[in-house]
């Protein structure tokens, strides 16, 4: 935080990740209201990472190559895009499935031309020095947005209505668009560091990214943790929440709602609060994945549990350990990452640890179509508590 970049670098990414979280709030509230469809909940996941699978790679390649300032940027213009469009909808009442699955996808390429670029910023901004701090910080940023995004989303749902309230969120997104119009970093700003004469090749990149790594085996084996955590559980279980906050039963739906989503954030944040005040967990393979699977366990348990307040407990766990495992990963990859090709190695990583999540969205929410979302989370916790298992036994 002695970096006065960095330090608007959090504030404006909590408040745009809140205005995300808004969104996903109130679109998914009523989308589930309206349509009651685990299969379009699914949708709403693989819609949100399956761009990420398509094209980090090129959005860290383009960011390598040009300015991430205006790749941001961009995003945020879709992500504005989006709720106005939900905004519309809900406003004229004719928001049909078809429309709703647009807007969705929208919304999930704002993210991919948000996340990676930032990433590589983040560096530009710290530098390696500080790294293993700025996203440890930065991944509490994101659930401090998913904390108070539920919380400011309920009181704008009751003051302003979903439709009213959408459109006031478009304002979030702006803070974040302004500071990076001056902001000092970037490829400009970079010493010594002539950029990629080539920025994005398609597929030939993630192929020559996945070549070039093989030689670095803590990248590899975070890559993979990310990516096995992902293709099997992601965030799935945040668009079937609506589903587990009515089968739990506790008092008003809404309010339960909102409580599950803030309590997984909750968790997260007091972990970073926790690790980062007092530098705890020095980032390691081996420790990476034991936190993993004690996050699979906690998701296990709260699939299956039958009361609220264990439910809720169980999501802060889960919280704890996710931050926890997924910053250390994060952190692992940036480090070890060779400085011609950061972009591209952020890019592959994000390609497995939020490209794959729109497989979870099948695991999850298809699957729950069909057995219940209980199950289907149970067992998905359950193949993830393997595979990382596999994973730690190997050399």
């Amino acid at each position: 935080m002695r970096h006065r970049g960095f330090q608007a670098q959090f504030f404006t990414y909590v408040i745009a990740m809140m205005a995300d979280n808004i969104e996903h709030v109130i679109s998914y509230w009523m989308l589930y209201q309206k349509f009651h469809s685990p299969a379009l909940a699914g949708f709403a996941v693989l819609s949100h990472w399956l761009p990420f699978l398509l094209f980090s790679v090129a959005s860290g390649a383009l960011a390598d190559k040009f300015d991430p300032r205006r790749l941001i940027q961009c995003g945020m213009g879709l992500f504005i895009t989006a709720s106005l469009g939900w905004g519309y909808f809900f406003i004229t009442g004719t928001l049909q499935m078809w429309h709703a699955m647009v807007l969705l996808v929208i919304h999930g390429c704002a993210g991919v031309l948000w996340q990676t670029p930032n990433q590589l910023l983040l560096y530009d901004v710290v530098g390696p020095a500080d790294l293993m701090s700025a996203v440890r910080l930065n991944a509490m940023a994101r659930y401090v947005g998913v904390l108070i995004g539920p919380a400011v989303g309920g009181v704008i749902l009751l003051a302003l209505g979903p439709a009213h309230g959408i459109l006031l969120n478009t304002l979030f997104y702006l803070p974040l668009v302004i500071w990076l119009i001056n902001a000092p970093y970037g490829p400009r700003f970079r010493k010594g560091t002539p950029p990629p004469p080539r920025a994005v090749r398609g597929l030939a990149d993630i192929v020559q990214t996945a070549r070039d790594i093989r030689g670095f085996p803590v990248i590899v084996s975070m890559t993979a943790l990310a990516g096995l955590s992902s293709f099997v559980l992601g965030n799935a279980y945040g668009a079937q929440m609506p589903g587990f906050a009515h089968d739990l039963g506790h008092g008003d739906p809404g309010v339960s709602y909102s409580m599950l989503l803030a309590a997984d954030a909750a968790g997260a944040f007091v972990a970073g609060i926790a690790l980062e005040g007092r530098n705890l967990l020095r980032p390691k393979a081996r420790t990476a994945i034991i936190l993993a699977m004690i996050w699979s366990c906690a998701l296990t348990g709260f699939a299956l549990a039958t009361n609220y307040y264990a439910a809720l407990a169980l999501l802060f766990t889960a919280g704890f350990f996710e931050l926890s495992f997924n910053a250390m990963a994060q952190t692992l990859v940036q480090l070890n990452a060779p400085l011609g090709m950061r972009g591209r190695v952020i890019g592959l990583y994000n390609m497995a640890s939020l490209g794959l999540r729109a497989f979870s969205g099948v695991s999850v929410g298809l699957v729950g179509s069909l057995i219940g979302v209980h199950w289907s989370l149970a067992l998905s916790a359950l193949v993830m508590l393997g595979f990382a298992s596999a994973l730690l036994a190997l050399p």
